[in-house]
């Protein structure tokens, strides 16, 4: 009997071993994406110490002997739990739990916090007697949620407001109540530092489950506890998520805000900047060279400056998407360029666009805050442009119905005589993304998170995100409104990142011109620069369909300016690279003097007599519409040798490939060869511009009697020009210059060329040689 109960024990204790070897096996598949390195950099305390994924799966195994017999998370604490792990490594304290956990397998064997998430719907109602951080007695304040260090919403600016009403409602995803929602306000300044108004703390635990309640917050400066800053009304929902945490996890993960999904604007507001009045002066000499920013949301325009002067005109256009029916705010600053230094702020002024009616242009004087002067500005509300996204199934183009209105609308006779209506309204082009191959991996796990990203002059939209995988379908179609034919169409696809901005994967550029319609191409991914190859390729079908006539009368109409980006930086790849573009395009004027010139000198003697005998042809009968026709030859030359298959444009085409395989070139990496390429490039410009100063400080220098004997030679030759050309006809004199520098190499074959006019301006000096012959004066 004692060896009975024995092995029934023994049995008992096999069958409670490989149960909790079951059990552990459980956990470890569950906890398996927390050993990410990207999720435990993401989860772990910010105030602690960074942990690997060995000490952290460590961590998770010393928490499964707390497991708690109630279902509920301890309301009570305010702080996370210290594990018994935290307290030793060597001693492990037997906790009841582990005997609980053998006893009962109906039982969850792990705490709530990994394996329920929790939805937090908040409603941002109001704010009351809000702190004042402007001058004039107010305040743009707006509100901002973080939970474990991490931004999660941000509210729009109500501007000019101390009791502002939000009614804004947001919804999160959380995985642990521990963390508590951190509130805080602000004051917007555009263009400056926004000023702190105050924050609150709201502890998730001690909320009460799926009931809605309204919650006031009293806003505190931890520097000054002392400070009324006004409250908060919120109202709060907190409820359990049911599911599998894993892909309640995977949904919460969302882009920042550079990165985020595209909203569907609702309609386009324009913005014409005309001029200023009886700006500030800034400078030393009484004036300013002012210039305006502009910026609706995420939205920012800035203009070109206009330089000493305090009263500016523009005449510039900028367009803004509307995304909410009752308008908005257009922020803008005035700002004076100093160059070398920070700029001057010179004011600031906002344009509310909701009491404004559409399809209506409207001229305001908005006079500047914090500054002097005002800005005239002329505002236009349209309705919304055909942009729309779609899943693969259905698309427009697809239905025979809808094309032929599209066709009516754009290809159509009565489209063509309407061509001057709404010239804004070119076209419409279909974009498909259909799926992307061999991407680069960009997470430590070999895989990357895409999703695609298609931008077509301002108008941006998004796919959604494939998570772990290399080789992604999205299948969705988007729409755009054409504006300028001429566009480009930019495809880029990134890798998504919970608390970072997306990883670059690849880009495609493909201007609208070029595309053929319906094919459906597997595009290669380029560098960021388009300069270069990248890994991948991703498949895409597009249409576009457009009115001409439209197309090129929008072409004679300013292009739309893109959204301002950051400021670029000084870049020795692209200083050298704009250097040769420019070296060589001084190069091909120079050549073709050369081969001009050698018709005069009489190179090859068939070349310089059929030269003359056009030249004196052309002269005796010119007329000025053999101006456009001698400009139609080259371009009908070269459209003969496109079309005979000899494109000279492969040279254009394989400028950038150069300038990549130069860059990759491992002998040219060296820090000596890199001095060498930038010394020349400063050198080659620095003389450049010394040239070009020079000869216009030289004709300055003649009309201001710097040397008077060269004003005076001037004014003879000036003189002896107006009365030949006042009697004898321009044709005569042009026709006797041309057979004088054709025979001049036949008269005096060892004659050295010479430019007359170049030759007097090199007599006169520049500013430089003036201050260097100026005598000195004695002080005493």
């Amino acid at each position: 009997m004692e060896e009975k109960n024995k092995d029934d024990n023994a049995t008992k204790g096999q069958e409670s071993m490989s149960y909790q070897r079951r059990m552990w096996k459980n956990f470890q598949e569950k906890t398996k994406p927390f050993l990410s390195p990207k999720l435990v950099s993401e989860r772990r305390n910010p105030d602690s110490k960074k942990e690997t994924g060995l000490w952290m799966f460590k961590r998770k195994k010393k928490q499964l002997d707390r497991v708690f017999s109630s279902s509920q998370p301890n309301l009570c604490s305010s702080t996370p739990s210290t594990f018994p792990g935290d307290l030793s490594l060597g001693a492990q304290p037997e906790s009841p739990a582990r005997s609980a956990l053998l006893e009962s397998p109906a039982r969850s064997a792990l705490p709530e916090s990994l394996t329920r998430m929790y939805q937090l719907d908040i409603i941002l109602k109001k704010g009351h007697n809000l702190a004042i951080r402007d001058r004039g007695g107010t305040s743009d304040p707006y509100v901002k949620f973080k939970i474990g260090g991490k931004e999660v919403f941000r509210s729009r600016t109500i501007n000019k407001n101390l009791n502002p009403v939000w009614d804004e409602k947001v919804s999160l995803l959380v995985d642990s109540l521990r963390e508590p929602l951190y509130v805080k306000v602000f004051d917007y300044d555009f263009g400056l530092q926004d000023d702190f108004m105050g924050s609150a703390y709201l502890y998730l635990e001690s909320l009460e489950h799926q009931r809605n309640l309204d919650v006031t917050l009293d806003l505190e400066d931890p520097q000054y506890p002392d400070h009324d800053l006004g409250t908060l009304d919120l109202a709060v929902t907190l409820s359990p998520k049911e599911g599998d945490f894993r892909e309640a996890l995977h949904s919460s993960m969302r882009l920042s805000d550079v990165h985020r999904k595209a909203q569907l604007w609702r309609g386009i507001v324009s913005i014409s900047l005309i001029e200023a009045r009886d700006l500030q002066p800034m400078d030393a000499n009484g004036f300013s060279d002012p210039y305006v920013k502009f910026r609706l949301g995420h939205q920012k325009y800035k203009s070109k400056t206009i330089p000493k002067t305090l009263n500016p005109q523009w005449r510039e256009q900028f367009d803004f998407h509307l995304y909410e029916e009752q308008g908005g705010f257009i922020d803008i600053t005035v700002w004076d360029k100093d160059a070398g230094k920070k700029d001057d702020f010179m004011g600031r002024c906002s344009v509310d666009l909701s009491p404004l009616s559409k399809e209506h242009t409207h001229k305001l004087d908005v006079p500047l805050e914090e500054g002097e002067g005002m800005l005239v500005l002329l505002v236009t509300l349209t309705g919304a442009a055909a942009v729309s996204i779609s899943d693969l199934s259905v698309n427009i183009l697809d239905d025979p119905h809808e094309r032929h209105q599209i066709l009516q609308r754009y290809v159509s006779l009565c489209s063509v005589l309407r061509s001057f209506h709404n010239l804004k309204d070119v076209g419409m082009v279909q974009v498909k993304v259909i799926r992307a191959e061999r991407l680069m991996a960009a997470d430590v796990t070999g895989k990357s998170d895409p999703f695609c990203v298609v931008e077509l002059s301002n108008d941006r939209l998004q796919t959604h995100t494939v998570y772990k995988n290399l080789n992604p379908e999205w299948n969705k179609v988007f729409t755009f409104n054409v504006k300028d034919i001429h566009s480009v169409l930019e495809v880029t696809v990134y890798d998504e990142d919970r608390d970072r901005s997306a990883d670059f994967l690849g880009k495609v550029a493909i201007p609208l011109l070029n595309i053929q319609n319906g094919e459906r191409k597997a595009y290669a991914l380029k560098s960021k620069e388009l300069t270069g190859p990248t890994k991948g390729v991703i498949f895409l079908e597009i249409d576009v369909i457009f009115n001409a006539v439209k197309a090129g009368l929008r072409t004679l109409i300013p292009i739309e300016q893109k959204y301002i980006e950051d400021e670029p930086r000084v870049s020795k790849q692209l200083l050298l690279q704009n250097f040769n573009r420019v070296r060589s395009c001084i190069l091909f004027l120079i050549n073709a003097g050369c081969y001009i010139n050698s018709c005069f000198e009489w190179h090859s003697p068939q070349r310089s007599i059929c030269a003359f005998l056009l030249f004196v042809l052309v002269v005796w009968n010119f007329e000025l519409y053999m101006i456009p026709l001698a400009l139609l030859l080259p371009l009908a030359w070269n459209y003969i040798l496109v079309a005979s298959g000899k494109d000279t444009r492969q040279d254009v085409v394989s400028v950038p490939v150069e300038v990549s395989l130069r860059r990759s070139d491992p002998e040219r990496k060296g820090f000596i060869n890199k001095l060498y390429a930038i010394q020349d490039v400063c050198i080659s410009v620095q003389n450049a511009l010394d040239e070009v100063a020079s000869y216009g400080e030289r004709i300055k220098n003649t009309f201001n009697w710097t040397v008077p004997f060269l004003s005076w030679l001037a004014i003879v030759a000036l003189c002896v020009a107006t009365v030949l050309i006042y009697y004898i006809p321009l044709r005569y004199i042009v026709l006797a210059w041309g057979v004088n520098k054709f025979t001049k190499k036949l008269r005096d074959p060892y004659n050295i060329d010479n430019n007359e006019l170049l030759d007097f301006l090199s007599r006169v000096p520049s500013d430089i040689q003036v201050v260097g012959v100026l005598p000195l004066f004695n002080c005493n």
